[in-house]
């Protein structure tokens, strides 16, 4: 219990540290917010004295720490302002996509553990076979691939040549293979070696050895005895590696036009919301 309550007050100052790096690197960014915001409330330049307003508006008049200070204030209240784009609260939004990127995350998730426990624990039992050596070098491929380039080559081959799925867009189910098996691949090659490196190890313990001994099948064996403790340094791996999915998802939600919370970060950056 002290340990967990040790790591749950480290949240604090990690979260803090974040909003102020977040914070400082938007506020030192070329260009002007309410210069920005003038142009796209008017489509036209400020006029004399109407941007020193728009920044007392704003709040931009004010110190550094007393605008940080205000943006957290509001953002633990739930209060992230209004977007320049949508002209509706940034809250709303959030709301809308968050549920979007979880649908290609979630099933992502799933489908890298549903390839990489087997295929791990298969090579396990049959080490430095044909079949181990494919996998590991099909792993090690799929673990290297840039997330952008994985999803042209699907694109490339599935939409474009073989016309089996849409090439982008949010549609049927059939929208949904090409980006979530992008988002599953790099976790599930790097869950399969995680899984084969741990199994490994475990069935050259002295338990293992003993059930053997014992007569119990092979399956009992590896399923009940072995996999338990093999699988639990990945399932730690795996737990860092679902926020991972939801960051991957900007460059797969970009590529794929998928409207979720990726998309709507780079959609943000671009237009300087």
């Amino acid at each position: 219990m002290s340990y967990a309550v040790r790591r749950s007050l480290l949240i604090l100052p990690t979260l803090l540290g974040i909003t102020f790096l977040t914070f400082a690197l938007a506020t030192v960014a070329p260009g002007n917010p309410a210069d920005t915001l003038i142009r796209r409330l008017e489509s036209r330049p400020p006029a004399p004295g109407e941007l020193e307003q728009m920044e007392k508006e704003l709040g931009l008049d004010r110190p550094f720490a007393v605008q940080y200070l205000s943006w957290v204030g509001n953002a633990a209240r739930g209060k992230l302002g209004t977007s320049f784009t949508t002209r509706g609260p940034v809250v709303d939004e959030l709301r809308r996509r968050i549920p979007l990127t979880l649908q290609l995350a979630i099933p992502a998730a799933l489908l890298a553990l549903f390839i990489a426990l087997p295929v791990g624990t298969y090579c396990a039992l049959r080490p430095n076979r044909l079949t181990d050596q494919i996998v590991r070098v099909v792993s090690l491929a799929s673990a290297s691939l840039p997330s952008f380039w994985l999803a042209l080559l699907l694109i490339l081959v599935f939409a474009v040549h073989l016309s089996l799925v849409p090439v982008a867009g949010r549609g049927g189910l059939d929208s949904y293979l090409l980006p979530v098996l992008t988002l599953a691949l790099e976790p599930a090659a790097v869950l399969a070696r995680f899984t084969r490196s741990n199994m490994l190890q475990t069935l050259g313990q002295d338990y293992v050895r003993t059930a053997r001994g014992k007569g119990l099948s092979e399956w009992l064996v590896v399923g009940s005895h072995a996999m338990r403790n093999a699988v639990i340094p990945g399932v730690t791996y795996f737990g860092s590696r679902l926020a991972g999915l939801l960051t991957g998802a900007v460059i797969v939600e970009t590529i794929f036009v998928w409207p979720g919370l990726g998309r709507l970060a780079v959609d943000a950056v671009g237009e300087r919301d």
